[in-house]
């Protein structure tokens, strides 16, 4: 009967050491994910999932800077890009007082389906109705402004979004 009761206790011990080592193992690995997120951030890079842009945003106490693309047939969405995303100017700006999400809505390049279906909720939950939108968000997910294509190139944009901001 001893056996028994120590054979059961020494079960149940290991058991739950087991999940508290795979906790442990997840934890460790929601960490490792989340400083990966964090670095792709500061490098200027575009996130394309909402939750991890808000966590990042959370984290950085940053806002949230999405654009809503038609990046391969939207003509002011690749206007866009080549004049303000792709330049020096926004790109040190957005290294250091942005986090980028990019929700694109494209008709030739395939992307996944959860990625389809992430970008139409947003778009709907933020009304958009044409591309390029340019939402900013706090960290909380609560849109602070709004805006699109503006002429002038990466000074001008970066100045326009400072005062933008400025007043939120």
């Amino acid at each position: 009967m001893k056996k028994l009761i120590v054979s059961i206790l020494f079960g149940a011990l290991t058991f739950g050491a087991g999940f508290q080592m795979q906790a442990a193992e997840e934890a460790a690995a929601k960490q490792t994910a989340e400083a990966a997120v964090i670095t792709k951030v500061k490098q200027g890079d575009w996130l394309e999932n909402y939750t991890e842009a808000l966590a990042a945003a959370k984290s950085l106490k940053r806002p949230v800077f999405i654009d809503f693309t038609g990046s391969d047939w939207c003509g002011w969405c690749i206007k866009l890009d080549r004049e303000v995303f792709t330049q020096k100017e926004f790109i040190r700006y957005a290294k250091n007082d942005l986090v980028l999400l990019k929700l694109d809505f494209p008709q030739r390049k395939k992307i996944s389906e959860a990625q389809q279906k992430q970008n139409m909720e947003l778009a709907q939950k933020f009304g958009i109705r044409g591309f390029p939108t340019i939402v900013i968000v706090d960290a909380e997910g609560k849109e602070i402004a709004r805006t699109g294509y503006r002429p002038g190139g990466d000074k001008k944009y970066v100045k326009y979004l400072k005062e933008l901001l400025k007043k939120k």
